[in-house]
Parts: C-alpha cells; structure tokens; sequence
C-alpha cells in the first residue's frame, strides 16, 4: 500500500508542474498585453479631467464662434483608440439678452399684445411700454400735425360753404362771401359766376383736405399699434453683423439662341 501511494505522488508531480509554468506564462503575458495598455490610456489621477478637443465647459458663456462636433468614428489599431469627428454644427455668440441673463441681470422681456392693448387705448404708450421713447416725439408730432390740418381744413370749409350758399341764394341781404374782400371793393364790380366757380372749387378743396387729414389720423392710430406688437416680438432678435453682397459678371445660356447672353449673378449673405 504505501508503495503504491508514493508511486501516484510521484506521477502527479510534473502535471502540477506544468500548470505552475502555464499560469506563470500567462500572468506574464497578460500583464505586458492588456494591463500596459489599460495603464497608458488612464490618467495618473483619476479626478483629473479628460480635455477632448470638442468639449466645452458646462456653464462656461461662449463669447466666440466655435464648433461642437455632433457626429464621430471610433477606430482602433493595436493598443490605441482614435476619434475622426465626421461633421460639426457651428456655435454662435449668445445675444446681448443671454449674456445678461448669464450674468444675473433682469432681462426686460415686453409682452406684444400687452403692448398692442396699450398703443389702441392711446397712441404712443405700446411705444413708451417697449422702451423705445424716441418713437414718441414721431407719434405725437404726426397727431398734432393731422389734428391741427383737420380743425383749418374744416373751418375753411365752413366759411367756403356759407359764402356760397349766400352767393347762390336770391336774398341779398346774406353776403357773408364780402369778407374775403377788403372794404373797399364794391359787390357791383364782382363777377358773380366766377366767383360761384371759385368758392365751389375752394369750398371742395378743403373738404377733401380735411377727409386725408381724417384717414390719415387713422393710418397713424393704426401703424402704432402694428409697430408697438412688432417691436415687442423682436426685442431680442439677434441681428448679425454678417451682412454682404457678392455679385459677379455671369454668362448666362439661351436655349433658344446660340449666342448667350451677359447678366449679373449675386448671393446675399445675412
């Protein structure tokens, strides 16, 4: 039996040998394939954050134009990995609105039917609500002028109308149209049918005048009121700087001649 016992021992003694010298083998190879690899690739401190070229900072205000890559290829080769970017969306500087809410500063936000609501219940307040306080001079101004056409134009009609209303009667008491004369002028030496031409042409000159003044007066009411509610709906829109024309001499091809003809082509930038 013990003969026996010793001869197993001995038999099982260069297996165990061999799996030690595989599991050496191994270890060894792993560490110069996969744990070298693993350790080039991480940073020495694993807080210390990782600076891609596409990245951007969060809460960081952009105050120049850039690039923000929205498409990538991931390819490896042996033990390094590499990053193609395939396509990028181009980033504008926020508006003067988004800066200051950046920094914390009330941004005045005007609401436009409030605005239009203010404007038809007064000319020029939508104006004064959306701060833009030069367009007021221009509105009441305009009201004063039209306000001021309209009172001369209808007491002129007045006046027109009275004098030829008493020219046209038979009553030769009413010769109210006297007062466009000086005192020295004598009735007897009027010509009663020119003067009835002139003071009818006058008299329709002025009621005329006086109903543009009227329209007029509304077209003002109404343009305040279309400006207030635009001017409200783009209080922060962002006009750009980038504004150009190139334009250039073109040959242009006439399918119904062989001769072509010369023009113009050009492209706005905005």
């Amino acid at each position: 039996m013990n003969h026996n016992h010793s001869a197993s021992i001995l038999t099982l003694a260069p297996l165990c040998a061999r799996a030690t010298v595989a599991i050496a083998v191994w270890m060894i190879i792993s560490c110069f394939n996969i744990f070298s690899a693993s350790a080039a690739t991480l940073p020495d401190d694993p807080t210390d954050p990782v600076e891609l070229p596409d990245s951007i900072p969060y809460g960081k205000v952009i105050d120049e134009p850039g690039a923000a890559v929205v498409d990538e290829i991931l390819s490896t080769r042996g033990d390094s990995v590499s990053v193609a970017p395939v396509d990028t969306v181009p980033i504008l500087p926020p508006s003067k609105a988004v800066v200051e809410a950046s920094k914390g500063k009330r941004v005045f936000n005007p609401d436009p039917t409030r605005a239009v609501w203010l404007s038809a219940l007064f000319p020029g307040l939508g104006q004064i609500y959306n701060r833009r306080f030069w367009k007021l001079p221009i509105v009441v101004g305009a009201y004063m002028a039209l306000g001021y056409g309209t009172q001369w134009n209808n007491m002129m009609l007045g006046d027109y109308t009275r004098a030829y209303n008493d020219l046209t009667d038979s009553d030769p008491n009413t010769n109210s149209y006297m007062d466009f004369f000086p005192p020295t002028v004598s009735e007897s030496d009027l010509d009663h049918q020119y003067l009835e031409r002139s003071f009818k042409a006058r008299k329709d000159y002025c009621r005329r005048n006086r109903d543009l003044c009227i329209i007029s007066m509304v077209g003002v009411y109404l343009i305040a009121m279309v400006d207030a509610y635009v001017d409200a709906s783009l209080a922060h829109f962002d006009i750009t700087p980038d504004l150009s024309i190139d334009w250039s001499p073109a040959i242009i091809p006439d399918t119904r001649s062989q001769i072509p003809g010369l023009g113009v082509q050009w492209a706005l930038t905005f």
